[in-house]
């Protein structure tokens, strides 16, 4: 069972808030506060790990964390929140909810994050807990891979047209967007950042085949061909969380397949075990922000399900099985993947928790696809904190 947190009955016309991540929040019934403190006995006696105790004053919000066991407060917490009609509130308290996750529990939660999807044709976002769905691609062509820049305050995309696919960079702030150097003229999609993001990767469709290059995004310069397909097909990079190594989909086996190679190109070699004739091809490889697992889809008896690959024994797991599940993406926790399933008749945005194996709706419109988790995201830049 996971941790458990209740929210105590905020003094002095403080509120309650729910802190999220590997918690359940529960609001005990009847007197909760003993004078002086936290009546403790009872919180425990509702199964209580931590108990959170919120005081607003004006602009700020004040968290007391409560260790139920111990009987003490573990730790006091205090942000500066926007107005309530804010567009901001709401992901303020988000990111004061991850605190209070990182203080309990040693790692941050995923509140303040959000989700990147297409969904006819356009690029979407929504808030990790499936509210404030926003339009964020800026043109009535069709967009296609969107994909988070590290600093969470840019996300790179394709833009498909004639036949051709260009690269684009957008902030997501102003809705300003800038075309990434040298693409446009072939068909240039699935971009990735590199974790420093000066790098983007991404694949390029010829007449020879589809093959990985780089590009320097922040100098817009220094197009490099890291792989050489001779008429075979490799596409879809993705960065380890270090920088030092990249996953990608390769057919020069036969059927699409993971392999990795340095950064630069170098030393490729397969990545993920397959077996003929029992799983068919892997796509879509993205590797979880601790380093520890890459998450894919492959073929199972013809429906794709999504797999993780432990990268330190090269072994597999299976974590779906029932519909069609493809394209995971990892929220920066490394716990949860967001997918594309058809298992309620359409295909919807779901989240699986790996520690649990709960599974959770995140989006039940029709037609997403192409999910990209954001990292934790950052407050809004103000003038005084931009260089």
């Amino acid at each position: 069972m996971g941790t458990r947190f209740a929210s105590a009955p905020g003094r002095q016309g403080g509120r309650g808030v729910a802190a999220e991540g590997r918690a359940r929040a529960r609001r005990p019934r009847g007197r909760a506060a003993a004078w002086g403190g936290l009546n403790y006995p009872l919180y425990q006696a509702l199964g209580a790990d931590f108990a959170v105790d919120v005081r607003l004053a004006a602009d700020s919000a004040t968290v007391e964390l409560h260790d139920i066991t111990a009987g003490a407060v573990r730790r006091t917490l205090t942000a500066r929140l926007p107005p309530l009609t804010d567009a901001g509130f709401r992901m303020a308290v988000h990111r004061l909810s991850d605190q209070v996750v990182l203080a309990s529990l040693g790692t941050a939660g995923m509140a303040a994050t959000r989700v990147l999807f297409v969904r006819d044709g356009k690029v979407y976002r929504i808030d990790e807990d499936g509210a404030d769905m926003q339009l964020v691609s800026s043109s009535n062509r069709q967009a296609m891979s969107p994909a988070w820049a590290p600093d969470g305050r840019r996300f790179a995309y394709m833009e498909f047209s004639e036949g051709h696919g260009q690269l684009f960079v957008q902030e997501m702030a102003t809705g300003q967007r800038a075309p990434v150097a040298t693409t446009g003229k072939a068909l240039d999609f699935t971009p990735a950042f590199s974790p420093d993001g000066k790098t983007l990767a991404f694949s390029r469709a010829t007449e020879e085949g589809t093959d990985v290059y780089t590009v320097n995004v922040r100098d817009n310069c220094c197009l490099q061909r890291l792989t050489v397909g001779r008429f075979s097909d490799n596409l879809s990079p993705a960065y380890s969380p270090d920088g030092q190594r990249i996953a990608f989909v390769s057919t020069r086996a036969g059927l699409p397949q993971m392999y990795v190679m340095a950064a630069d190109g170098t030393d490729q070699q397969l990545f993920a075990p397959f077996d003929y004739g029992v799983t068919g091809s892997s796509n879509a490889p993205e590797w979880s922000p601790d380093g520890q697992s890459v998450a894919f889809h492959r073929d199972v008896a013809g429906t794709l399900q999504v797999f993780v690959l432990d990268v330190r024994t090269r072994t597999v797991r299976q974590l779906t099985s029932v519909g069609r599940n493809e394209d995971p993406t990892w929220a920066p926790d490394s716990r949860h993947l967001a997918f594309v399933s058809d298992r309620s008749g359409y295909r919807q945005l779901w989240i699986i928790d790996l520690e649990t194996g709960r599974i959770r709706p995140l989006l039940q419109q029709s037609g997403a696809r192409l999910p990209s988790w954001s990292p934790r995201l950052p407050p809004p830049e103000t003038a005084a904190s931009k260089p």
